[in-house]
């Protein structure tokens, strides 16, 4: 059990290419919440949790491409020009530049993990075409 504990708090610590794990804490956004749970060197796997009847913006990303797997509920995808719902135990990839949201059309919350692959994955890596929060540029 402390050479458990010692491995995760060391690769907390880590500033090399160790993964990151489980460090961050969840962020809230008006749609839900998000909650970063590796990260290394190229990707990044967040839990995502999207609150009934709300939607992420609809947005793309310059630097990153991105796997979604439904964990629970139904996600309503808007990729490019395709749309699709998944349900849980299904799956979705969004590429790099590629205008893409995320809806929840369900009365319980969809939960989805995200695998983000790219050279650079910053949460500054959004541009937003339309956001139900008024967080589009003026």
């Amino acid at each position: 059990m402390v050479a458990v504990k010692e491995s995760v708090g060391n690769s907390k610590a880590s500033t090399d290419n160790t993964p990151s794990i489980g460090n961050t804490p969840t962020e809230s956004r008006p749609w839900g919440s998000f909650t970063t749970l590796e990260e290394g060197p190229g990707y990044k796997i967040k839990r995502i949790e999207v609150k009934p009847g709300h939607r992420l913006s609809l947005q793309m990303h310059h630097h990153r491409s991105e796997h979604w797997i439904v964990v629970a509920g139904t996600a309503k995808v808007v990729c490019g020009e395709s749309e699709e719902v998944l349900f849980s135990n299904q799956s979705t990839y969004v590429p790099q530049c590629t205008s893409h949201r995320l809806e929840n059309p369900g009365v319980i919350p969809l939960i989805l993990i995200e695998v983000q692959n790219g050279e650079y994955l910053g949460e500054d890596d959004i541009i937003r075409f339309q956001d139900d929060y008024a967080r589009t540029p003026a």
